[in-house]
């Protein structure tokens, strides 16, 4: 296996702090193209994460062909709706008026028109510890950059499909989506609940020292 030696690209020069304290969920993109240059970028930056045994079983599939976007938009859609089944709601109507929900929706309705779809993939089944410290690495780069994303996922129903539509191995498994683009809208600080009430030091339920 070849190797190479990457340097960080000056590009990348935002502090790591402000990267991840103002990296949000990006489902709204505007549909202006993803440079080569960019695209290069983030994905030597998600080459750089850890992984088991440094086996590098991490892919990362680019879509950047319209036809091909507007093929898979489909099929995600059609995923996005499977997921929700199970709840009974097969249609907008039937989706609870909150943004949770309602926000998603727009981003099946709109991956058709995505600048970019980036499918991460593991060439062995059931690594996915090797791959998604990579898409957050890639999804960082992005933010560093200005170009949003959001991590996605499909379901069983059209996994088939899109391994038959880009000819990905049957053992090779998809982890996660991830679209790219330029944001309509804004990068930011969120709302999170403090971690005195999500973190435990040495046993469930033993709140940090700084309770």
């Amino acid at each position: 296996m070849s190797s190479v030696k990457l340097d960080p690209p000056k590009s990348l020069d935002m502090n790591i702090g402000e990267a991840m304290f103002t990296q949000r969920a990006i489902r709204k993109l505007k549909p202006d193209p993803v440079s080569d240059e960019d695209l290069k970028t983030v994905l030597d930056a998600a080459s750089k994460a850890p992984n088991s045994g440094n086996e590098q079983i991490g892919r990362f599939l680019v879509i950047r062909d319209r036809d091909k976007i507007r093929a898979f938009g489909k099929l995600y859609h059609e995923a996005w709706w499977a997921k929700r089944a199970a709840h009974g709601w097969t249609k907008p109507e039937d989706l609870p008026e909150t943004a949770r929900h309602r926000v998603p929706m727009q981003l099946a309705d709109e991956m058709k028109d995505a600048p970019v779809i980036i499918l991460a993939i593991a060439t062995v089944p059931k690594r996915a510890n090797s791959v998604f410290p990579a898409a957050q690495n890639l999804m960082l780069a992005a933010r560093a950059l200005g170009i949003g994303s959001v991590l996605t996922t499909l379901h069983p129903q059209v996994t088939e499909r899109v391994h038959h539509m880009f000819n990905i191995p049957a053992e090779a498994e998809i982890h996660c989506c991830i679209p790219l683009g330029y944001p309509r809208g804004r990068f930011g600080t969120t709302q999170r609940q403090p971690t005195s009430e999500t973190a435990y030091f040495d046993g469930w339920g033993s709140p940090p020292p700084w309770k």
